[in-house]
């Protein structure tokens, strides 16, 4: 059965040829085995409940049945609708969509806040068939009148897990209230949680389950290595270290767990000129992040400083690396940002620094995905500093949270001393 599966080509789905010469367009040689299991199941009408991670080309595995199925512009009101999590996301499974449709006439859009709603609702009722949303925005152009949701034939949710994470349920209820009640219902996510069951209990039925990789699985072109790093201000020498490769280290992205540490990041090496770089995070302007997007997609930033909030919503080829200068506290955060790397079959290596109180992050997503991360060494050019007094009592700190947080009796290190009951 799963050598029918590899020697499936485009050419044996049901797709027309306007969408078939897109593909070819796009250099897409053979369908990706989520496009081979999800595409025919789609086309046929069923509900699907998709886990894949990014880079596996699952976007394009339930857009092409969705344009062939609404297949050329008609009337004035949207007939599909794929709801994302994040603006940065919306705006790239636009792109992709129309790469794809680039030979019909349908209109395609996506809708996303942080900037005037006027636009956007000229722009729906001039006609549309196909709207990539945030439930937010969604929502609020439906209360205007203006966005018809009687003709939707499809409902999308694309990173379910990120939308749980974000707390959308709420909105998501309300959306599944005013769209009809026939449609075909499609959840993509990267992992299959307790409340991503949940969801898809409330929102499919009948749905058929398409993993194709075990959950939250990094992907296998992904190098990874682990470093022990013991403070800030070593991970800066690392990170400066590592920068200076520059034969090697040709397209990176470093994430943060805050916004102040990625400014910090940007600013040092921005003075080191080990740039060209940029930041990005939600303090930033929406066009100032899709510029920065733009810049690095284009292979005219070297460095691309990130917190999570655009792990999931960038799609670079050519990453050479992805460093994880803070380890993630959403562990299958830890997954999408190095699922920056290795994309389209391409290698790539992914860097993270652990200080002592992150240690207990790793061992969880060690866990997650099943597998060791290797431990290198640190290269003996790094210089180590000695961890100052209140970094230090404050990793101690965060370690004690965490370890409560596990089990509630225990007293931890600022607690040994008054351990008189």
């Amino acid at each position: 059965m799963e050598s029918n599966n590899q020697q499936k080509q485009w050419s044996d789905f049901t797709l027309n040829k306007q969408l078939l010469n897109a593909i070819a367009d796009l250099g897409f040689d053979t369908p990706t085995e989520i496009q081979q299991k999800c595409i025919p199941i789609i086309t046929g009408g069923q509900e699907v409940i998709g886990i894949a991670q990014t880079g596996t080309g699952k976007t394009a595995a339930y857009l092409l049945p969705i344009l062939m199925k609404v297949k050329f512009a008609q009337g004035n009101d949207v007939r599909a609708v794929i709801l994302a999590p994040t603006k940065e996301l919306t705006i790239q499974i636009a792109d992709h969509a129309k790469e794809l449709a680039k030979y019909t006439d349908l209109r395609i859009m996506p809708l996303y806040g942080g900037i005037g709603p006027k636009a956007q609702i000229e722009a729906v009722k001039a006609g549309v068939d196909i709207i990539i949303a945030t439930p937010g925005r969604f929502t609020e152009l439906y209360r205007t009148g203006e966005l018809i949701t009687k003709q939707i034939k499809t409902l999308v949710l694309d990173e379910a897990d990120r939308m749980m994470d974000m707390g959308f349920m709420h909105q998501l209820r309300k959306i599944f209230e005013v769209v009809p009640i026939k449609r075909q219902n499609l959840l993509f996510s990267a992992t299959f949680s307790d409340r991503i069951e949940r969801l898809s209990a409330e929102f499919l039925e009948f749905p058929i389950r398409i993993e194709v990789t075990p959950q939250a699985t990094p992907a296998k072109q992904v190098e990874q290595e682990l470093y022990h790093v013991p403070n800030m201000r070593t991970k800066i020498n690392f990170l400066e270290y590592l920068l200076q490769k520059e034969e090697e280290f040709t397209r990176v992205m470093v994430f943060t767990r805050t916004k102040e540490s990625a400014d910090n990041i940007f600013n040092y090496l921005h003075r080191k000129g080990l740039g060209p770089v940029r930041v990005v995070h939600s303090n930033k302007g929406q066009n100032s992040r899709i510029n920065a997007v733009n810049e690095f997609k284009e292979g005219n930033l070297r460095v691309l400083v990130s917190t999570d909030v655009t792990a999931r919503g960038i799609d670079v080829v050519n990453v050479s690396h992805v460093i994880n200068f803070d380890v993630p506290s959403h562990y299958e955060d830890y997954v999408h940002r190095i699922g920056r790397t290795g994309r389209a079959f391409q290698e790539g290596k992914a860097i993270t620094f652990v200080n002592v109180a992150e240690q207990y992050h790793i061992e969880k997503i060690e866990k997650l995905i099943r597998e060791k991360i290797p431990v290198k060494d640190l290269p003996p050019e790094v210089m180590v500093v000695k961890t100052p007094f209140d970094e230090s009592q404050s990793m101690k700190r965060e370690l004690d949270q965490l370890k409560k947080r596990d089990d509630p009796s225990f007293k931890g290190a600022f607690h040994e001393k008054k351990n008189k009951v």
